[in-house]
C-alpha cells in the first residue's frame, strides 16, 4: 500500500461506545485511542470529527487528514444503510465517507473486525488456558502463523466467539498470502445439550422459545433465562413465587460472591455450555490455529472461568477428542483488540 494513502481512521462502534484510534502508516499499530459515549453524538460522522478535532490539537504540525477510514459496527453490514442494533445511530456509508472527506471507507461487523485482530495479537492481550495434561498451551498466535508469508499459500484457520450483549462468532484463515474474515450468524446454531440436566434445562427454555440458538442462552440477553431454567429445573424452592427476574450483572455478581446458589450454578453452566459451543465452532471451522473467546462476559469472571468445565467440554467430542485436544484456546483480554483487526483491514485493501 502507497504511503500516501495513509495515515487511516480506524474505529469500533458498539451501542454503548465508539472506539477511535490512529493508523500512521501501513503495518504501523493503532495509536492515540479514545473512547466516545455513542449517546453523546447525532451519529458516526460527528463523533469521528470530535474524535479529529482533539487529535489535531494533540499532534499539532504533525497532523494530516486521514485518506481513509474502517469502521467496524455492532450490526450486520448489508448495503449503504447501516443501523446500529443496540443503538441510535443510523447512517449511509456513502454520505459518512463524503462528509469525512476520505478516498474510501470500510464498514465491517464489529466480529469480523476482531477476527481480523486475531494474526496480529500480542502475548500482552491473551490469557491463555493454563497448560494441562491433553491441553495445548496457546501462545500468541504470531507463534502459529509465522511465517506464512514465505510459505504455503493457505494457513491455519482461527476463530472467535464472542459473548456480549449477544453472541458473535467469526473465522479467519490465510489465503494467497492474505487473511481473509469469516463473518456469519454463528450464535444462532441450535445450542445442544452435553448432560441429562442441560437437556432439562433447554427442554424448559422450549416452554417459551421454539428454537434455542446458543446466543438465546450464552450471551448478556441469555444468562437470565438460563438463570430462571436452572432455578426451576432444581425446583426453586427457596425463591418467593413472584421473584422478580435477576439481571446479567446481578448473576455474575452474585456468582462470584457464591451468594446465590442458582446464580453460582448458571456461571458453571455457562462456562460448560460455551465450552461445548466452542468445541462446535472448531470443528465446523477446522480452526486449528486456536479458538478465542472475546466478548464482555467472559473476562467479568476471571479465575471461575479457568477453573470451569469450559476445556472439558471443549475436549468432550468422542472421537475427534485428540483432534480438539491440540487445539489452543484463549481469552482476549484487551477490549480494544478490534481496532487492530480495522486496521489490518486497510493494510490488505487493494486500489
Amino acid at each position: 500500500m502507497l504511503s500516501a494513502s495513509y495515515p487511516c481512521l480506524v474505529a469500533d462502534v458498539g451501542g454503548t461506545n465508539a472506539r477511535f484510534a490512529w493508523v500512521a502508516s501501513a503495518g504501523a499499530p493503532v495509536s492515540d485511542i479514545a473512547v466516545l459515549p455513542v449517546h453523546a453524538h447525532a451519529g458516526p460522522a460527528a463523533a469521528a470529527q470530535s474524535y479529529l478535532a482533539q487529535l489535531q490539537i494533540s499532534l499539532g504540525a504533525g497532523y494530516q487528514a486521514p485518506r481513509r477510514a474502517a469502521m467496524a459496527v455492532a450490526t450486520a453490514v448489508a448495503g449503504d444503510r447501516v443501523e446500529l442494533t443496540n443503538g441510535h445511530w443510523s447512517f449511509s456509508r456513502q454520505e459518512l465517507q463524503q462528509a469525512l472527506g476520505l478516498d474510501s471507507l470500510l464498514v465491517l461487523n464489529d466480529f469480523e473486525a476482531l477476527a481480523l485482530s486475531l494474526p496480529r495479537l500480542q502475548a500482552g492481550q491473551l490469557r491463555p488456558w493454563p497448560q494441562a495434561s491433553g491441553v495445548v498451551e496457546v501462545v500468541a498466535p504470531q507463534a502459529t502463523v509465522q511465517g506464512l508469508g514465505q510459505g504455503p499459500a493457505s494457513g491455519p484457520t482461527l476463530a472467535v466467539i464472542g459473548p456480549g450483549t449477544g453472541l458473535g462468532v467469526a473465522g479467519v484463515t490465510r489465503v494467497r498470502g492474505e487473511w481473509v474474515a469469516l463473518p456469519g450468524e454463528g450464535g444462532h446454531m441450535t445450542l445442544a445439550p452435553g448432560d441429562a440436566f442441560e437437556s432439562e434445562l433447554l427442554a424448559f427454555v422450549r416452554r417459551a422459545y421454539e428454537h434455542v440458538s446458543a446466543e438465546r442462552l450464552l450471551s448478556g440477553i441469555g444468562l437470565p433465562l438460563l438463570y430462571s431454567a436452572v432455578a426451576a429445573v432444581r425446583g426453586a424452592a427457596d425463591l418467593p413465587a413472584e421473584a422478580p427476574a435477576l439481571s446479567a450483572e446481578v448473576i455474575v455478581e452474585r456468582g462470584l460472591a457464591r451468594s446465590d446458589a442458582h446464580c453460582e450454578e448458571t456461571l458453571e453452566v455457562f462456562c460448560a455450555l460455551l465450552g461445548g459451543f466452542a468445541g462446535n465452532v472448531a470443528l465446523t471451522l477446522g480452526a486449528r490455529g486456536g479458538v478465542f473467546i472475546g466478548g464482555g462476559i467472559v473476562p467479568r469472571l476471571g479465575e471461575r472461568f479457568f477453573a470451569s468445565r469450559f476445556r472439558e467440554r471443549f475436549e468432550a467430542k468422542g472421537r475427534f477428542r485428540g483432534y480438539l485436544a491440540d487445539i489452543p484456546t484463549a481469552l482476549i483480554t484487551d477490549t480494544l483488540a478490534a481496532l487492530g483487526g480495522a486496521a489490518l483491514a486497510l493494510d490488505q485493501q487493494h486500489d
